[in-house]
């Protein structure tokens, strides 16, 4: 974003389910006003006409564009303007000047304005919108899934002993499980009666969830082919990577300035940590916590049985670092190759080889 002039008018949102707050700035920081609008696009237009009275707007600072702030966001991009994305206030100046809605949107616009809030905003209107709906629904039903096996299991174990030997005969879980969805209790008249009508709820909850996991494998595979047809072909990078990679990158890929900036929102880059004669890194905790896993099942997948990467691996081991080290510069690779698929094509970039 270039600089903005003392002309320049800088609005500051602060988002909320079912009102917004915003504040008005000039260039020089002069708080010009305050409104609230509903959150709707009658609201939006109120919001983008009340900013216009006031001058050229230069750009708007939104918190929560990923959440409550999203419909704004893209309202106001789909008309052309400029978005920022703004993180929460300083807590520490909470503290200090107090807290409310006209005070946060007011700091946002000063975030805009001193240069700390540069990011810009997933847009949320292609096919990576679609895969991370679908991911999110996929992922609660794998979770649900679960629970209903586990509890399953817990009742056959403390089932009537009867009940339980004749359950044990079996083998497979898919058998098991179709056996149990099968059965008819009779009236509830004994605990055997009680435990067969739970086994049976539960079989038919996993099943039900199991079809829905495989109809959402097949539509996120389709969008991934489609969104990123080359990545899936690398070694070890499946749907479920590359799904979490355009969740992270968007529908705009272009707002990922660098490889460095990808790295850093996987959490695969060093953070410093010197101070006075010690110089120093650190393992960042921060970023994209699901794609730093995603990066950390291809690693573990490649030093299984990927050629290249088994060479590394004897390599960095003979120069003395040990294996959770050669696991950091392995993911950094991966992210450097997966950047080179999803952004670094739309800049011309061709990046180095990873080893791996």
């Amino acid at each position: 974003m270039q600089t903005i002039a003392p002309t320049d008018i800088v609005v500051g949102v602060d988002t909320h389910k079912h009102i917004h707050a915003a504040v008005a700035l000039n260039g020089l920081g002069a708080r010009l006003g305050t409104t609230s609008i509903p959150v709707s696009s009658k609201g939006y237009r109120e919001l983008e006409m009340w900013a216009r009275a006031f001058g050229s707007v230069r750009v708007f600072g939104i918190e929560g564009t990923g959440s409550y702030g999203a419909g704004l966001s893209r309202a106001l991009v789909a008309r052309g303007h400029t978005v920022v994305e703004v993180n929460r206030p300083n807590r520490q100046l909470r503290h200090q000047h107090g807290k409310s809605d006209p005070l946060d949107a007011e700091s946002a616009a000063r975030s805009v304005l001193a240069g700390q809030a540069t990011a810009r905003p997933k847009s949320g209107t292609s096919a990576v919108e679609m895969i991370r709906q679908l991911k999110v629904v996929r992922d609660t039903a794998v979770k649900s899934r679960t629970r209903a096996m586990i509890t399953l299991k817990t009742l056959i174990v403390n089932a009537p002993a009867a009940l339980r030997e004749q359950l044990d005969r079996l083998t497979g879980r898919v058998a098991l499980v179709r056996h149990l969805a099968a059965l008819r209790p009779g009236p509830l008249t004994s605990t055997t009666a009680s435990t067969r009508v739970a086994l049976r709820a539960l079989a038919r909850r996993w099943l039900m969830l199991d079809a829905e996991i495989k109809e959402h494998d097949a539509a996120l595979d389709a969008l991934t082919d489609i969104c990123a047809p080359g990545l899936k072909a690398a070694f070890g990078i499946a749907t479920g990577t590359v799904a979490e990679m355009l969740i992270l990158v968007g529908d705009n890929p272009e707002r990922i300035r660098s490889e460095a900036a990808f790295a850093k929102l996987c959490g695969v880059c060093p953070v410093p940590a010197s101070s006075g004669k010690t110089t120093r890194h650190r393992l960042n905790r921060g970023g994209h916590r699901q794609a730093n896993a995603a990066l950390y099942r291809v690693v573990i997948v490649r030093m299984r049985s990927h050629p290249p990467t088994l060479a590394y691996l004897s390599k960095r081991l003979a120069e003395g670092l040990t294996k959770r080290e050669i696991i950091r510069c392995l993911k950094r690779f991966i992210a450097r190759e997966i950047f080179t698929h999803l952004c670094g094509r739309l800049r011309g970039v061709v990046t180095g080889a990873a080893p791996a």
